[in-house]
């Protein structure tokens, strides 16, 4: 009525009114006002804005939007839905102002009331199978009409869209569904057109699909690879998009590049039991079949000592290859490396530090920062000797003094050799590039790397003059484990090989001396004994009919205690007794006392002590004497 009657005062306090309705936040009120013969008068009454100098025509854009049917819909309560669902997101979106950051929760249940509504209308096509199949058939059909196609895309992409709402259970089904009526395949379809909104659409629905279940499309292509030309295969389409969109700013590549991301992440595979078994088998599958695929590009425009195309749209595209290398890198450490080592992928990387654009001689120093970052020795001496570090400091030599990102990427990146102590790139570096450096005076970063490599030389000039004296003058002070070598076995080992050879020959000849030695030494102490008796001993009183033999075995510098033929007067060598002959009592510093006493009674001998050692025993003579009997004249010398 104020409508017709041209009363803008009183539609203004009715759109205040009206405002004031929806902040109550009541789903009953909502109910009402979104019903289908009343939504347009709400619609009416919110074209009047106090704040706008002139109303706005939302009624009139609502009528003329008319709504396309790419298949008809027979379900009466889903097309209702549709239709609502859509005007009230409208309201939503354009009619209502943004509200504040303090009046956020203030239109939660609005948000709840159009969420719920397209739960609603996503089960309820989901569950009509006879409409899903016939909007398959118009994507993957051969004679359909390229603008019907353009529709069934448009729609399916905004059925996914309605999807992400669904709770995680319902949305795993959808997926399944989809991929029953065989979404996948609809892709190959989509990606061979040459209609750029149709493929923006089938990248959005793709997305979707993966990043929901990467698993799914992973086995997908597994199962491709046995049926199909490497040309042929999903994931090989997706990267061909890749590379040859036509967009300068890549927009369709960045986020087809997230999609490879996702599908080659081996974080995101399916855990348990058949984790490894995908991991391997797919990543086996991609760099066999799709690594030449991506990286084409890549050696199509470094064939010479400079880029062979250096515009923007070019750097920006081999950008996003340095990217996905720079993931593979990072994750797959087994089947990226051997990918890298065979295919000299880091030279032809480093011929773009020569491109005139600074983003990508970022990107392909990036990539070796990268590899450095894992300290590889695999990649360490696969850089020594291709003298990758050449590109990276002739870069340095051109960009000069200026204080720019690529300078401090680089200053950043010695820094991270010197800091980790990567020995072998640290005496690669300044002994084959320091001179380029030495006049580097504004970081400390390349004098502390030479002052490391100095001190790396004098460990390693130590080490090798190792100290001579034997180790059993040394005060070892820790007792060493048994299981550590001994110093002389770790100083033999770090000896050259060609000690090996003499070692044999020097070891027999030291055990043959020492035996030699020894036994001449036994020899000539034997000899000595035998002169000293022969020289000394006096003469033998033998008497044939005498009842007594008496043997003596006389200790060195002694004679029996007691016995008759013991001398008062000692004597280093005899002893002269008055009433008896000359007796000799040999004088041996080595050797033991062991004595036969005589007795009053004929024929006892005394207990013989034996000496402590067996060479005494050997040493020493028996002095065999023969005793005249007290009743015979004692013989006249």
């Amino acid at each position: 009525m104020c409508d017709d009657l041209d009363n803008t005062d009183g539609l203004h306090h009715l759109f205040d009114i009206f405002k004031s309705i929806f902040l109550l936040n009541k789903n009953a009120l909502y109910d009402i006002l979104f019903a289908d013969d009343t939504i347009m008068d709400v619609v009416g009454v919110l074209e009047y804005d106090p704040l706008s100098p002139a109303p706005a025509k939302h009624r009139e854009y609502l009528r003329e939007n008319r709504y396309k049917e790419v298949i008809p819909i027979n379900n009466t309560e889903l097309l209702r839905k549709i239709h609502q669902t859509y005007r009230v997101q409208y309201i939503q979106d354009v009619i209502l102002p943004t509200p504040s950051v303090f009046e956020e929760n203030l239109l939660s249940t609005l948000n709840s009331f159009v969420f719920f509504n397209k739960i609603d209308v996503v089960s309820m096509i989901q569950d009509d199978d006879k409409f899903l199949k016939s909007l398959f058939e118009i994507i993957t059909g051969d004679e359909v009409e390229i603008s019907r196609r353009r529709d069934a895309v448009l729609f399916l992409k905004e059925f996914c869209t309605f999807s992400q709402t669904l709770p995680p259970q319902n949305r795993e089904g959808f997926f399944k569904a989809l991929s029953n009526l065989g979404t996948l395949k609809a892709m190959e379809v989509i990606f061979a057109l040459d209609d750029e909104v149709i493929k923006l659409a089938a990248i959005d629905v793709f997305s979707f699909i993966v990043e929901y279940s990467p698993s799914m499309v992973r086995e997908y292509i597994l199962q491709q690879c046995n049926t199909q030309e490497d040309e042929c295969i999903l994931i090989n389409l997706v990267i061909e998009q890749m590379i040859s969109d036509p967009d300068p700013e890549l927009g369709a590549a960045v986020q087809l590049m997230g999609i490879v991301r996702l599908l080659i992440d081996p974080d995101n595979m399916i855990a348990g039991n058949a984790a490894k078994n995908e991991k391997t088998e797919f990543l086996s599958f991609f760099y066999k079949h799709s690594m030449n695929v991506l990286t084409a590009p890549l050696f199509a425009h470094t064939v010479e000592d400079k880029p062979n195309k250096d515009d923007y749209q070019t750097a920006q595209l081999l950008s996003l290859l340095l990217e996905v290398l720079a993931f593979c890198v990072e994750h797959h450490t087994y089947h990226i490396k051997n990918y890298i080592l065979q295919k000299d992928v880091l030279r032809r990387v480093l011929i773009l530090m020569k491109s005139r654009h600074a983003f990508l001689a970022l990107s392909a120093l990036r990539f070796m920062r990268r590899i450095l970052s894992l300290k590889d020795e695999f990649y360490n001496r696969y850089i020594i000797k291709g003298s990758l570090f050449r590109p990276v400091v002739e870069a340095f030599t051109v960009n000069g003094e200026k204080y720019n990102l690529l300078n401090s990427a680089m200053i950043e990146m010695f820094e991270f050799i010197k800091t980790e102590d990567v020995k072998s790139i640290c005496s690669h570096v300044v002994e084959n590039h320091y001179n380029a450096f030495e006049n580097i005076t504004y970081v400390k970063t390349f004098e502390d790397l030479k002052l490391k490599y100095d001190q790396q030389q004098d460990r390693i000039r130590n080490r090798d003059s190792f100290d001579p004296m034997p180790t059993i003058l040394r005060n070892n002070r820790f007792r060493r484990d048994a299981r550590c070598p001994e110093e002389e076995e770790e100083i033999w080992f770090d000896q050259d090989d060609n000690m090996d050879t003499d070692l044999p020959d020097m070891i027999k000849t030291s055990q043959t001396e020492q035996e030699f030695d020894h036994f001449a030494r036994i020899m000539e102490t034997k000899k000595a004994t035998k002169d000293n008796d022969l020289r000394d001993s006096p003469p033998s009183l033998v008497s044939k009919t005498s009842p007594i033999n008496i043997n003596l075995k006389c200790s060195p510098n002694t004679s029996p205690l007691g016995s008759p033929f013991s001398s008062p007067v000692p004597s280093p060598n005899t002893s002269p007794n008055k009433n008896g002959p000359i007796i000799n009592s040999p004088v041996s510093p080595k050797d033991g006392a062991t004595t036969q006493m005589p007795t009053n009674k004929p024929g006892i001998n005394l207990v013989a002590y034996d000496a402590d050692s067996d060479e005494e025993e050997m040493d020493e003579d028996n002095v065999t004497m023969s005793l005249p009997s007290a009743k015979r004249p004692r013989l006249s010398s």
